[in-house]
């Protein structure tokens, strides 16, 4: 077994080979990671890996969920 640290990629490539997923799209991980950035800037850093472990739940696009925090995050500070 190799001493080498995976790259970030290739860790959500391992994960989602383990899990029988198909791994994100380079736009999938933008909106994820965006989501998660609203989340931990808006909150506590907490709420960005349950944010997107709720968006995984709900069974919705990345597009779709960073949308969805984006309308609650300005109703929210409106």
């Amino acid at each position: 077994m190799s001493e080498q640290t995976p790259s970030a990629q290739q860790w959500i490539e391992g994960l989602a080979k383990e899990l029988n997923l198909p791994a994100p799209s380079p736009e999938e991980i933008d909106n994820l990671l965006d989501l998660a950035g609203i989340a931990a800037h808006s909150s506590e850093r907490i709420a960005a890996p349950i944010a997107c472990w709720l968006i995984g739940l709900a069974k919705i696009s990345p597009a779709e969920a960073l949308s969805l925090v984006e309308k609650y995050e300005s109703g929210r500070t409106s």
